[in-house]
């Protein structure tokens, strides 16, 4: 899914084949997490937030906190990191609110504290909100410093959710430290582990298998809801549960609309079809782009402009090496475009990051071996009535770059051939 605006060495990683074989962090690796950052915060004391429920919407975390954690269902939850409490386990104490029987009537049951809960996500120290305040007390008095690991608020948002607490904390402590540590969560989760990207590749191959089932349904005549009904069949069928972001499935013009998600025009034929989608699975995106022809065949000027958009794509993923920066990436895709006099036609930055969230967390800084990013080069040209984009997930790796999403077909001729037999 394209941006509107422009952009510890570790052993080789297998991942499983399927859905089915992981579905969330190990809780050692949640519990070795903590422990770096705990060992990268100079002493200071962190908070992260959870967030609260907004509505009947689906809950999620904030992801530095489910990074962090593994929880992604406890609304209002806190992790407290005070690395200078004496108690090695007390170093990392997560707090849940209180069991409300009669709510949880209505929302569902809550686990209580106890050895599984703790178990499954590698804690050994839970407890409720109402000790957080002593709790949090203790520590600054300890560490005297406070460290901000929440992203940075706009000047005319409310202040992130730590900064807003730690200011009120240093109205009542004296000469109490506030620092700001708010990219070291982005570097950390820049550089997968091999369990995210197995389910980062997990959720591609739920994502092939929504694309599957869009490519035998797409035919002139039906709406592109009827497509993006496909991809929800499809990704279900395969294990996962929801979409990562929502969907774009745009026929003709809409296709060169970047963020067009109304999803309810005729396809035509003669017409291009751009889906835009990705499964989640275990919290973790899939984020995929094909472009296909409503009548399962290219017209001659449509395939040479996808070819000249498929041969960025493999330019782009080239690029996509440990040490070079997502700008290095986009500079190689967006050269192709440029040669073939389609550079004004190519609007959008060529990638960007990929995890726990589509758009995931972009540290300043060079690729690392782990990392997960999207290549996506395109070109739209509304007078055309096209639009043609094509986008894959690659890992960076020390032998060179890994495509996670290959098998979606993806060239001229696998296209027409899997419609052909649709």
């Amino acid at each position: 899914m394209p941006r509107t605006t422009r952009a510890k060495p570790s052993t080789r990683r297998t991942a499983p084949k399927s859905a089915a074989e992981i579905t969330s962090i190990p809780p050692d690796e949640l519990a070795k997490r903590r422990e770096r950052v705990l060992g990268e915060l100079g002493g200071a004391v962190g908070l992260l937030f959870a967030g609260d429920q907004v509505g009947e919407n689906p809950f999620r975390p904030h992801p530095h906190f489910e990074y962090l954690t593994g929880v992604a269902d406890e609304p209002g939850a806190v992790l407290l990191l005070d690395p200078k409490h004496p108690v090695a386990a007390s170093r990392a104490v997560l707090f849940l609110r209180p069991l409300d029987p009669e709510l949880e009537r209505w929302d569902g049951l809550r686990e209580s504290i106890g050895g599984p809960l703790k178990a499954r996500y590698g804690f050994t120290s839970i407890q409720r909100l109402r000790f957080l305040a002593r709790s949090l007390n203790a520590a600054a008095l300890r560490s005297r410093k406070l460290a901000c690991l929440h992203p940075p608020a706009a000047y005319d948002a409310p202040l992130s959710p730590d900064l807003a607490l730690f200011l009120k904390l240093a109205e009542r402590i004296p000469g109490l430290e506030i620092v700001e540590r708010m990219e070291l969560l982005a570097k950390h989760r820049a550089a997968k582990s091999a369990a995210e990207v197995a389910l980062i590749r997990s959720a591609g191959e739920a994502t092939k298998a929504g694309f599957l089932e869009a490519l035998r349904t797409i035919r002139p005549g039906i709406n592109e809801f009827e497509v993006e009904s496909a991809l929800d069949r499809g990704y279900r069928a395969a294990g996962s549960r929801r979409h990562a972001y929502r969907p774009i499935v745009g026929t003709g013009l809409n296709a060169t609309v970047l963020h067009y998600h109304a999803n309810d025009a005729t396809i035509a034929a003669g017409d291009l079809v751009l889906i835009d989608s990705g499964a989640e699975l275990g919290g973790y995106a899939s984020d995929v782009t094909r472009t296909y022809p409503a009548d399962g065949v290219f017209t001659k000027r449509q395939r040479e402009l996808y070819e000249i958009v498929l041969k960025a794509l493999d330019a782009g993923i080239k690029a996509c090496v440990p040490g070079k920066r997502l700008s290095d990436m986009d500079a190689a895709a967006r050269k192709v475009i440029v040669a073939a006099g389609y550079g004004e036609y190519f609007i959008h930055g060529a990638g960007h990051h990929l995890g726990l969230e589509v758009h995931d967390a972009n540290p300043d800084e060079p690729m690392k071996v782990g990392a997960v990013v999207t290549v996506e080069p395109g070109i739209y040209i509304p007078q055309e009535r096209i639009g043609i984009r094509i986008e894959d997930d690659i890992e960076v790796t020390r032998s060179g770059p890994r495509n996670l999403t290959a098998s979606i077909p993806k060239t001229v001729a696998e296209i027409e051939r899997a419609m052909r037999r649709s």
